[in-house]
């Protein structure tokens, strides 16, 4: 069990701010790697794309030992700082050097590329998992309200995003303009730079910003019990079988891979198979802080008007039957063709309207997790938010992991040529792109909304397991 001296109900939008702003040191991260990991070392360096997915499908592995223990520890964990922040304060500065380190390989063959970026992958991920996990598993502890919940989770991912996009922006505004364009090493080098202060900065900020809440937060009460691996395991197989956990955990999983691969071919889908210009990227990118402000307004919305699970499902078929959209018609030759002064507007308004959609189900699904607490510390006496979030950015990480593998085996079997321009790819090899892309998308995402609908925790389920908590003195 844990208790806390008084709740916080209803957080102050600094607090949101503050809380919410430390997922730009994630969103940074993800822009990184699902972004441009693929693009920098498959085209740039040279590594073979399947093994620039393997890579990171290593690190995958070693994170699903690694996030629920850090989870767990962060759960238990003791100290004047309470149970939080030590593995915040204490993730800075290893996520940022890391990070810088990713991006700056030394010139080896491939092997020796492959380990690098192996183990790199493995540390970033592990020390992102120190400061995301226990700052996301401060959303419950922040309110137990059930609306309060999906708007801080808002804040979050609006920040997750921004700060992600504005890398983007920073590559394809400032740093691709050079001659060389995308395959400009020495720009993924700045971008490195930039990015690893930024990271630093997020995290401190976040960090601090919620440092006086933590006399107000849940701490652990000894129990008297040793702690043992078969302890620590047979408890954390206890909280995870959670049924709505468990339908939920799938659901993320393969949101998470449908957003890993969308995010690594979405340059080369841009400039390759639409044909898109540097600038018209440009434009693109700068795109996303409207959607990210449509989905932070949206997601609240939806959640009062229709609770979080029916919300989830209404936004992800709107929003997942329109993103494939664009690719099939085109296929089907009922697009404007390349160069077509009408296709750039077209598929930005397109995309514009599918990814606030995308960001605020995203918002509504990750919240839903903070109500998973109170329904297992009903069951179990525990609070595990650490372990909860701990899975939730396991989730999150598979965009890394089998999304940039699937990527990257998309590229290997169409044969998909390194480092050419645009206009000399065979059409037949963009077509084949866009037949791969489109209908795996299309099938990872209502896959992962038939999962969603086997969430069971409503708004009055919520409010009973509180209920029966307060008689308790929980």
């Amino acid at each position: 069990m844990a208790t806390r001296e008084m709740p916080a109900e209803r957080p102050t939008v600094w607090l949101k701010l503050a809380h919410g702003s430390g997922a730009a040191a994630f969103g940074i991260k993800n822009n990184g790697f699902d972004y441009f990991l693929l693009l920098f070392y498959g085209t740039v360096i040279g590594l073979e794309p399947g093994l620039v997915g393997l890579a990171i499908l290593i690190a995958l592995v070693v994170d699903a030992i690694s996030d629920p223990l850090v989870g767990y520890w962060s759960d238990n964990f003791r100290s004047r700082w309470g149970r939080r922040h030590p593995f915040m304060y204490a993730a800075a500065l290893p996520v940022a050097l890391s990070y810088f380190l990713l991006w700056n390989p030394p010139d080896w063959g491939q092997g020796g590329l492959f380990a690098y970026l192996t183990i790199l992958a493995i540390l970033i991920r592990t020390f992102i998992t120190f400061y995301e996990t226990p700052s996301s598993a401060l959303i419950p502890e922040l309110t137990s309200d059930y609306e309060e919940r999906t708007s801080l989770q808002a804040y979050r991912l609006f920040f997750g995003w921004s700060g992600g996009n504005l890398m983007s922006i920073v590559m394809f505004g400032v740093l691709l303009t050079g001659p060389l364009g995308m395959r400009d090493q020495q720009a993924y080098v700045t971008y490195g730079i930039i990015g690893s202060l930024l990271i630093f900065a997020a995290i401190m900020i976040s960090a601090l910003g919620t440092h006086s809440r933590i006399p107000h937060l849940h701490r652990p009460v000894e129990t008297g019990e040793r702690y043992s691996i078969r302890r620590i395991f047979g408890e954390m197989v206890e909280t995870l079988s959670e049924k709505s956990f468990l339908a939920l955990f799938f659901a993320t999983v393969l949101f998470a891979i449908a957003t890993g691969l969308s995010a690594a071919l979405a340059f080369l889908m841009l400039n390759y198979f639409w044909g898109f210009s540097e600038f018209q990227i440009f434009i693109w990118t700068c795109t996303v802080f409207l959607s990210a402000l449509l989905g932070f307004l949206l997601a609240p919305w939806a959640t009062r008007k229709l609770g979080k699970k029916q919300a989830t499902i209404v936004l992800g078929l709107l929003a997942f039957t329109i993103q494939p959209a664009p690719v099939l018609l085109r296929l089907a030759g009922l697009m404007p063709e390349n160069g077509d002064p009408l296709l750039f507007p077209l598929v930005l308004g397109i995309n514009v309207i599918d990814l606030a959609l995308i960001i605020a189900v995203q918002a509504v699904a990750y919240s839903m997790i903070a109500d998973l607490v109170e329904s297992n510390q009903v069951k179990t006496g525990r609070r595990s938010e650490g372990v909860y979030y701990a899975a939730m950015t396991f989730t999150r990480k598979t965009t890394q992991g089998l999304g940039v593998l699937s990527a990257g085996l998309i590229l290997s079997l169409i044969a998909f040529p390194e480092g050419a321009d645009p206009a000399s790819v065979d059409p037949e090899i963009l077509w084949n792109l866009g037949a791969f892309y489109a209908p795996s998308l299309l099938f990872l995402w209502l896959t992962a909304l038939y999962f969603v609908s086997r969430y069971r925790i409503d708004k009055e389920r919520h409010e009973e397991n509180l209920r029966k908590l307060v008689e308790r003195g929980g």
